[in-house]
């Protein structure tokens, strides 16, 4: 059990420029998804589902991200436009977590959607668990309706993270954390 503690004393966000390859294997990508998928989930709703984008699909991903930047800016310059193409190419591996939260007789929407958070950390702390590094971000493409199309998300899902996912180009460095005193408060004191 202290190993675990450890480990989760010590996981820390890369960010997706500073991940390199090799990736997980197929094998691995099995594994955290699997790890990914066993989370709090009221009604065993699987209120998410996961899109991989590795190799390629990274880059043609990118080309949808790329034309809806290049759309809204037309003053936009080839290397900003290079710099949106190459938004998933940045890390080897990168899985979007997408929660399919809806309308549910018994489960609020709120759970649903918290279930899919879970999911998403679970898959960044297995990422960490198997010596791999990540970044959970959505950015300004999360949340754009004509990328969200060309990625295969349906109207009603939103995308709860898209996980870059790969090995530490240098040891990540700690920043500071908050301040349990400023956050924790006991009932009844």
């Amino acid at each position: 059990m202290p190993e675990a503690l450890e480990l989760l004393k010590t996981r820390r966000s890369v960010k997706p420029m500073e991940l390199m390859g090799p990736g997980p294997t197929a094998s691995e990508i099995d594994t955290l998804l699997r790890i990914a998928s066993r989370v709090p989930d009221h009604g065993k709703l699987a209120p998410w589902r996961f899109i991989l984008f590795e190799g390629d699909a990274r880059i043609a991903a990118g080309e949808a991200i790329a034309s809806a930047f290049r759309a809204d800016r037309s003053d936009a310059t080839p290397e900003q436009i290079e710099f949106e193409r190459k938004r998933l190419a940045r890390a080897p591996l990168v899985i979007a977590v997408v929660s399919r939260a809806g309308p549910h007789v018994k489960i609020p929407e709120w759970e649903q959607q918290l279930s899919a958070g879970a999911a998403a950390m679970s898959l960044v702390i297995a990422t960490h668990a198997m010596g791999y590094a990540a970044s959970w971000i959505t950015e300004w493409y999360a949340y754009d309706r004509r990328v969200l199309d060309a990625l295969g998300i349906g109207a009603s899902e939103r995308i709860a993270g898209f996980v870059h996912i790969g090995r530490p180009a240098k040891p990540p460095e700690e920043r500071d954390r908050p301040k349990l005193e400023a956050l924790v408060t006991r009932f009844g004191n």
